[in-house]
């Protein structure tokens, strides 16, 4: 039997009902080629396994393991050891494909002659239907979460934008660089091994007609948190990567004075006004709201001091 064109990957943690979703969306693609589906379980401790065990596919080969508790960016390294098929394609437990997802994934990589060093980024956004806030869209379009509105369907995009939501990549390029496993969160261990392969000559290209859709809502609380997480996770990647230092904000951290605590609290009243009623929403002070406590858990990882609850309780 030939080897499959795609390896979807999805890493999953205690989102069942969902992934299985995600699995419905898989079966009913259109036009595509052959793919096989790599589920890795990073520990959920529910029923994922037992369900899993139990579920067949009809349209593609699906592999199914379980890992002890250890984080997205190990069980991308496990589900690619897994892989056969010429390229891996990444997405998450809570991004559900459209129809033709595959079939445009395919496209982008045959329009460039399957060169081995461009990857595909597919477009992910919000559900149809489902309540979307003022806030959602900003950080969904002007790279907080994602950056869609930043970039042009077709174009060569930088390495920052390495979704792992939605991309597709040659296997053995990625067999040369694996997902550093050192992060503890699901925080900029994507961008650091597109860091990686760009130095390898990776690029990206973005097909916005590839898209999936992201079941998982924000709000201005839960993503400051995250921000929070992700400014921590800031500071390990700067450890590793020191010429990345105005990339990652630490020149910004070195020269200004961070929000007081009264100003925190008057920017996180206004965000969650903005978040409530549209026509109060502004983008800077989302931004800026963010930015601070991006700034704080970068501070405080720099510092090696352990997460300040009064940081990221909202």
């Amino acid at each position: 039997m030939a080897a499959p064109y795609f390896s979807v990957v999805i890493p999953t943690y205690k989102r069942l009902p969902m992934l299985l979703r995600v699995l419905d969306a898989l079966e009913g693609q259109q036009a595509a080629p052959e793919f096989e589906v790599i589920v890795i379980d990073d520990g959920s401790g529910d029923d994922t396994a037992d369900v899993m065990q139990a579920r067949r596919a009809e349209h593609f080969a699906l592999t199914f393991e379980s890992q002890p508790n250890s984080g997205p960016g190990r069980a991308r390294n496990h589900g690619v050891e897994l892989a056969t098929g010429r390229y891996v394609l990444f997405i998450g437990d809570d991004t559900v494909p459209e129809p033709r997802f595959l079939a445009q994934h395919a496209r982008s990589h045959s329009d460039a002659g399957d060169d081995p060093h461009l990857a595909c980024l597919g477009y992910t956004g919000w559900p149809a239907g489902e309540r979307v806030t003022a806030f959602m869209d900003y950080i969904n379009d002007f790279g907080l979460q994602f950056g869609y509105k930043l970039i042009r369907d077709g174009e060569i995009v930088p390495f920052n934008f390495f979704y792992t939501s939605n991309i597709s990549i040659d296997r053995q390029l990625l067999g040369l660089e694996p997902f550093d496993t050192t992060f503890p969160a699901a925080a900029w261990e994507d961008i650091e091994l597109a860091f990686r392969l760009d130095a390898l000559g990776l690029k990206i290209r973005y097909n916005a007609q590839a898209i999936t859709r992201h079941y998982h809502p924000m709000t201005v609380d839960s993503f400051a948190r995250r921000q929070y997480t992700v400014g921590r996770s800031g500071a390990i990647f700067y450890r590793k990567h020191p010429e990345l230092a105005g990339f990652l904000g630490i020149h910004e951290l070195e020269t200004r004075t961070l929000a007081s605590d009264r100003q925190l609290a008057h920017l996180r009243r206004r965000a969650r006004l903005g978040e409530r009623f549209r026509l109060l929403a502004t983008n800077r002070v989302f931004e800026t709201l963010m930015r601070e406590h991006y700034l704080r858990g970068l501070r405080d990882g720099l510092a090696g001091s352990p997460a300040s609850s009064n940081e990221t309780s909202g």
